[in-house]
């Protein structure tokens, strides 16, 4: 069994943290259409990009500022991995699309957003979950819910201790023809199956504490055993060029348990294997938005 260093072995330590609060505003609603708009998405700038471990922080640099130019600018240094963010199937596999070659139908679409939310600490979400959550419809976008976006921060408990799809559930949304997934985890897998803990030929691991702490919790039981596999349930989606967006937050919850239409719009990246998107939820509350036809004018 692993054991805390000294200095770690009050787990109560891994705790100090506070969230990073979200702007809560509620729908806007456009008067054209009467479709109501729900933003599904993390703040992100100065203060708040927690940075996956074993990355790079990401920096904000206000390189050109209204009191000295009159006008603004940001010059930003990040991984692309980074707040509420698409990954392409290239993140896994170098055959994989990367976010050019995802087309545009992929990030719009009817689906539903399913509530996981009785999920805790290093859960694991199966197919029967999924299946419990509600009717999954052939080519739905899947947005699932764990309620864990309310703990976004820089803590082991955000990015290492989440609830995470198993390759089962995965496999069952290929199956259903998904056009793409959402999670408001910071990964779609368990953590313990990521780069966060050792694999062997593989990278890692980036949160050298996460096994001893998940030991120190579950009677030293083995979570390798637990948690068989890397990247299992991202890697079966991949398979199946399905991207998958992580940290969702904003409105979700507003939402949860409803169909909605989705619309992302990540940036189209040559060989990009992730992008932050802004992922939103809109709902035709009269069933009578109007869609232009594209007739000349």
């Amino acid at each position: 069994m692993y054991k805390l260093p000294p200095n770690l072995d009050e787990l109560d330590a891994f705790k100090n943290y506070s969230p990073l609060e979200d702007t809560h505003k509620g729908a806007e609603k456009d008067p054209y259409t009467s479709l109501e708009f729900y933003d599904l998405s993390h703040e992100w700038g100065p203060g708040k990009a927690p940075s996956y471990p074993g990355d790079a922080e990401t920096l904000f640099d206000m390189n050109v500022k209204h009191a000295q130019f009159g006008v603004q600018a940001f010059k930003i240094s990040t991984n692309f991995h980074t707040g509420t963010h698409v990954c392409a199937p290239i993140h896994m596999f170098a055959y994989g699309d990367d976010m050019e070659q995802i087309t545009p139908d992929h990030f719009f679409g009817n689906g539903c957003i399913l509530d996981l939310r009785n999920k805790s600490n290093w859960d694991k979400i199966t197919a029967e979950d999924l299946k419990a959550a509600g009717n999954i419809k052939d080519g739905d976008i899947v947005c699932i819910n764990t309620g864990w976006h309310h703990k976004y921060s820089d803590s082991l408990e955000y990015f290492g201790q989440a609830p995470g799809l198993t390759q089962d559930a995965a496999e069952y949304l290929v199956s259903k023809n998904v056009k793409m997934v959402a999670v408001d985890t910071p990964y779609i897998d368990c953590p313990v199956a990521t780069n966060l803990t050792v694999h062997v030929g593989r990278p890692g691991p980036f949160m050298k504490r996460l096994v001893p702490t998940y030991q120190e919790t579950h009677d030293g039981k083995d979570p390798y055993a637990e948690y068989p596999g890397f990247y299992p349930a991202i890697k079966t989606l991949a398979k199946a060029q399905i991207p998958v967006i992580q940290q969702v937050a904003g409105e979700v919850d507003d939402l949860t348990g409803k169909r909605v239409t989705f619309v992302a719009a990540p940036v189209k990246i040559r060989r990009g294997a992730a992008c932050p998107v802004r992922l939103t939820a809109i709902i035709d509350t009269t069933g009578e938005a109007r869609i232009d036809k594209g007739e000349k004018f």
